[in-house]
């Protein structure tokens, strides 16, 4: 058989084909039809209870194709079906950060302020560290798709207030938050690095009064910033919250508040350099306050401490002799930094000797002169005090014990490879009061991913979001 009678056959037995299957589905349809009738009259003539046989109903889900063809359920269609839902599931979950209330009763409080701290990885410090992110897709590291998710989520919050660090894209998040009617101030960090801090806020409801920052260089502290915006509430924003006419009183008071944002070294092994930018930043914002009337104080950002170190005891309890703990220790980084993957602490000892009980071991490194004079300003002096009232807006609003630490603050704030952890906190004075926090997600939620940042999150940082209110509008839980 040649070639060409090899391709023509085929085309005839086609076309034959064809026909034949037309005439035997028509057959075969009619043969049916025919069965049905007589089943139908079959039963009625025996007079029992069903008085007539309906064709079987279509049992097919909604937008089957009927020209399918039903092959049976293998173990690997199954097995991608569990795969498929477990998928989804975790997306769900993923994606579900709550809301949680303090016990105050803010139900009248007419001024309230919604603020955002936000470490958003800087693009450069990605790239200059990619050990970090092993095992993260190298799309989800790219800015062009983290802004957008970026400033989606921030939007999704109806923040009023947002404070960012590892601004190293001010210009791109300047023109997408302008379209949503947000003005920022930008503070690069001094040296070679080039991100920063940057504060954005709602200019419908807020309006810029004064901006100050600190270049921590000028005091031998490296390059970090910090920056700081003193904003008054617009008149006509507070009142339009409320339908009933203004007392003489509101009428009269202009809510003005101090908003500080910073970016603290990171080095754990400094803890020196660390105190001395925090009793910096403390020190400037008490004098910004005083100076503009003792206006409530907002104190955000990555102070790369975690819960219960002596950095966080400082801040919480305004008071620190930092003779007790070892310089290295002071952040409490290195007792609870992690193995990769697996999130293990490197020091195994870690449940019996806590950085915030220095009395359980001795000291394994002492202060020099020169160490002492960075962290407290002063030679010769060893006892750090502030003058700031400040508790944190998480402690305030407890949350799940999935999401929480044994002392009320969140579990994790930042996760990648090597760490994961809470250094990033919402400070603020006694003249506010939290309404309501953001709860962050649980450690298992985020051990699913291999590390931040991921298909839903833009950053290897969750953003900590509060909602505060003015404590004398507000009634005592």
């Amino acid at each position: 058989m040649t070639k060409k009678e090899c391709r023509i056959i085929p085309e005839e037995t086609s076309s034959a084909t064809v026909k034949r299957k037309h005439i035997y589905f028509e057959e075969f349809h009619c043969n049916r039809q025919t069965k049905r009738q007589k089943l139908v009259s079959s039963e009625t003539k025996t007079k029992t209870k069903t008085l007539t046989l309906n064709p079987e109903p279509v049992r097919n889900p909604p937008g089957w194709n009927r020209f399918h063809a039903i092959r049976p359920c293998s173990s690997s269609s199954s097995r991608v079906h569990k795969r498929w839902q477990k998928r989804n599931n975790f997306r769900s979950s993923e994606a579900s950060r709550n809301w949680v209330f303090s016990s105050y009763d803010c139900s009248d409080c007419k001024d309230k302020v919604v603020i955002v701290s936000y470490n958003i990885l800087g693009v450069e410090n990605a790239a200059k560290h990619p050990d970090l992110y092993l095992n993260v897709p190298r799309k989800f590291l790219k800015w062009d798709r983290r802004k957008d998710l970026i400033c989606k989520e921030v939007n999704h919050y109806n923040a009023d207030i947002l404070c960012f660090q590892e601004v190293d894209r001010f210009k791109d998040l300047d023109d997408l938050l302008h379209e949503n009617g947000f003005k920022g101030v930008y503070k690069v960090r001094t040296g070679d690095a080039c991100d920063g801090c940057a504060l954005f806020w709602t200019e419908k409801k807020f309006t810029l009064l004064h901006e100050d920052n600190i270049e921590f260089q000028d005091f031998d502290l490296r390059n970090n910033v910090a920056q700081f915006c003193v904003l008054k509430m617009n008149r006509h924003q507070s009142e339009s919250s409320s339908h009933a006419k203004p007392s003489k009183k509101r009428q009269m008071r202009s809510r003005r508040l101090l908003v500080g944002n910073i970016h603290v070294l990171f080095n754990p092994n400094r803890g020196d350099i660390k105190l001395g930018q925090v009793r910096l930043f403390l020190e400037k914002a008490y004098k910004l306050s005083q100076e503009w009337g003792n206006i409530p104080v907002i104190l955000v950002g990555d102070f790369n401490s975690i819960p219960q170190s002596a950095m966080y005891q400082f801040l919480a309890s305004s008071e620190l002799n930092i003779q007790l703990h070892d310089r290295r220790q002071i952040s409490g980084q290195l007792e609870h930094s992690s193995q990769r993957r697996k999130i293990r602490a490197q020091n195994k000892d870690i449940d019996r000797h806590h950085v915030w009980t220095p009395f359980s071991r001795q000291l394994t490194s002492s202060w020099s002169d020169e160490e002492l004079v960075l962290a407290t300003g002063n030679k010769g002096v060893t006892h750090l005090q502030h003058k700031l009232n400040l508790s944190s807006a998480y402690l305030g609003a407890p949350g799940s014990h999935g999401t929480r630490d044994s002392h009320g603050e969140p579990s994790a704030t930042s996760y990648h490879s090597k760490f994961m952890g809470t250094v990033d906190y919402i400070w603020h004075t006694g003249e506010l009061i939290p309404v309501k926090v953001l709860d962050t997600l649980p450690v298992d939620v985020l051990r699913r991913n291999a590390s931040l940042p991921s298909e839903r999150w833009g950053s290897d940082h969750l953003a900590l979001v509060c909602e505060l209110a003015f404590a004398d509008d507000c009634k005592e839980p």
